[in-house]
């Protein structure tokens, strides 16, 4: 519905295997539940408002709370790029990486070990929701602290 006003919504979805008592299938789900990314003018948000199913906008208080920009094109990356995408706990610290090399080249992340491998995890700060995806050791490079704005304009990006 917000596609047909004009708007550009994301809902990243992962496939997810369900078990039935007879049967197991793999179905699509979102990867955050209960939240749908959309680009829009925070001077116009009414029209999203009144949108069916749109419960609320992220934000404290009337102020809106936009989700940095690179954050999102992370999320997108990933679910574009790799097969085994999924959720994660959201970690507040860790070694923050970029990936130099591959098909992520330019993501940026927190790197964890698991099992013997290593996942680059990408957060979604504001929801405190990340997904984690298997990486190639070589291909991250550590990255120096960088002070960044509190909150990039994301949800005020409407061309």
């Amino acid at each position: 519905m917000l596609q047909a006003k004009g708007y550009e919504p994301f809902l990243p979805e992962v496939h997810s295997r369900r078990r039935w008592s007879d049967r197991t299938k793999e179905i699509q789900v979102p990867l955050f539940p209960g939240y749908v990314f959309c680009r829009f003018n925070a001077a116009h948000r009414v029209p999203v408002l009144e949108t069916a199913g749109v419960v609320g906008i992220v934000g404290f208080g009337s102020l809106l709370a936009p989700i940095p920009a690179e954050e999102i094109l992370a999320v997108e990356t990933m679910l574009r790029l790799c097969k085994h995408v999924e959720p994660y706990p959201f970690l507040r610290e860790g070694q923050k990486i970029r990936i130099e090399r591959g098909p992520l080249a330019g993501v940026e992340g927190i790197v964890v070990e698991l099992k013997n491998s290593f996942r680059l995890v990408a957060s979604v700060t504001l929801l405190q929701r990340s997904v984690s995806v298997e990486i190639d050791r070589e291909w991250a490079c550590p990255m120096q602290p960088v002070r960044t704005p509190l909150v990039t304009p994301y949800a005020n990006q409407h061309p």
